[in-house]
């Protein structure tokens, strides 16, 4: 995630609050989701169907999974030739539902089917209402702590699952999301069509992506990949900078890497309101459209490099963050310092002339001045609630672990270093 600038930084909140037990237990683990999402632009809120392919991993009575501002409507468990229907319990402040169960499940398969509803918030989080051009859409933002509210999940990083996405949405619109469009059927209701993708890789809950809206795309491709840049309408004109980034990203990325980008398609969504900068959901980044998109008859020249810096980073997020996860927040510096540490070397073969080699000296020097702060801490720091969990996206997560990552590669040798990189990936791909 690109996070806007250190102003935001500073506005974020700085609470030390005692977490409470907020980490889901240990006797379950996911391995596939199904869900579909139908959102209702007059009512501002959507219903959601949702079946979870779980392991039990110990035996037990109580399932617990993240929830927030979920309505349960059906909660059913099946396993063992038996299906029961559970008992729901929402614990609000600790983001958790219990699904509590007559009879124990043993350790093995099961099949967890929920339908509910939910709201299209005006918070940025989520599942979310955005609005231009008179009108809104639906789109998601869930890093760190948000996927919880649009589906409920296992919604922490360590587990990783496929994903089946479907959404159900208005005739005239359309649907971008992690898989490629493998069907878009009329119906089933009047004035509606559904739209189905493919499944994903396993990846972590955050990751997940939806936008619904009349969007309209530029599209190209570089190594066999299929690269669309969204836009709403009257802002398509705007991406094709981005597209040309994206493509010569693509190219620098895999031949860097040891391992070749590792999806099907890649999408980049400008967005009218969007909390981040950038987000770099699996293979279907979503951008505050300031960030994406560029006027080439009047933008100044900074922008040029601003948005090719913020493309860079997301898309090596896609190999720092999402082939590669951390187990938990405390270490998000391992997607972030090394996506920071990377934009810039494909802009450097692209552009020489912008000399991004000094942007990175500026960006070094901005951090030391941040680190000699009372108030600094260390690259790797505990956090538990979401609120500390928010407040790890800082200069330092970002920043320091950048140039740390710069000072142990001049000191080992690109070459090293690199192919220590590839080693890394390999290992925990």
């Amino acid at each position: 995630m690109r996070k806007i600038g250190l102003a935001v930084i500073l506005l974020l909140p700085s609470l030390c609050l005692m977490a409470n037990a907020q980490r889901l237990p240990d006797n379950a683990a996911p391995d596939g989701y199904r869900i579909t999402l139908a959102p209702n632009f007059e009512k501002d809120n959507f219903t959601g169907d949702e079946t979870i392919q779980i392991r039990v991993l110990k035996p037990t009575a109580n399932l617990v999974l993240n929830a927030l501002d979920i309505e349960f409507q059906e909660a059913t468990i099946s396993a063992g030739g038996r299906t029961q229907t559970a008992k729901v319990s929402v614990d609000s402040v600790k983001q958790m539902a219990t699904l509590s169960l007559a009879k124990p499940l043993a350790a093995g398969p099961a099949t967890v089917h929920i339908r509910y509803t939910g709201i299209l918030n005006d918070q940025l989080r989520g599942f979310y209402l955005s609005k231009a051009n008179g009108r809104k859409y639906a789109v998601t933002q869930f890093e760190a702590t948000d996927a919880r509210r649009a589906f409920p999940s296992f919604d922490e990083p360590a587990y990783k699952a496929t994903f089946d996405v479907t959404a159900l949405v208005d005739k005239g619109d359309t649907a971008i999301s992690n898989g490629k469009i493998i069907s878009d059927t009329p119906g089933p209701i009047a004035g509606k069509h559904t739209i189905q993708f493919a499944t994903t890789p396993r990846m972590s809950s955050y990751l997940v992506a939806l936008a619904v809206g009349d969007f309209e795309y530029v599209e190209g491709s570089a190594d066999g990949v299929p690269i669309r840049v969204w836009a709403t309408p009257g802002k398509k004109a705007m991406a094709h900078y981005a597209l040309e980034v994206a493509e010569q990203c693509m190219k620098y990325f895999n031949n860097y890497f040891g391992i070749k980008y590792p999806f099907e398609k890649l999408d980049l969504i400008g967005l009218p309101d969007f909390a981040a900068g950038a987000m770099e959901n699996t293979a279907a980044i979503t951008f505050r459209d300031a960030l994406l998109l560029v006027n080439e008859k009047h933008a100044p020249n900074f922008a040029y490099k601003e948005i090719g810096a913020v493309i860079s980073h997301e898309m090596a997020h896609q190999w720092f963050g999402d082939l590669v996860t951390m187990q938990w927040w405390d270490d998000i510096w391992l997607n972030e310092g090394f996506a920071t540490w990377m934009e810039s070397k494909p802009l450097e073969a692209w552009k020489p002339e912008w000399h991004m080699e000094l942007d990175d000296v500026l960006d070094s020097g901005n951090t030391l001045n941040t680190d000699s702060l009372q108030n600094t801490r260390p690259i790797h720091q505990a956090a538990d609630s979401p609120d500390q969990i928010e407040e790890l996206f800082d200069g330092i997560a970002y920043g320091k672990a950048a140039a740390v990552l710069r000072m142990l590669e001049a000191y080992l040798g690109p070459e090293d270093f690199r192919a220590g990189v590839d080693a890394y990936q390999r290992a925990h791909a």
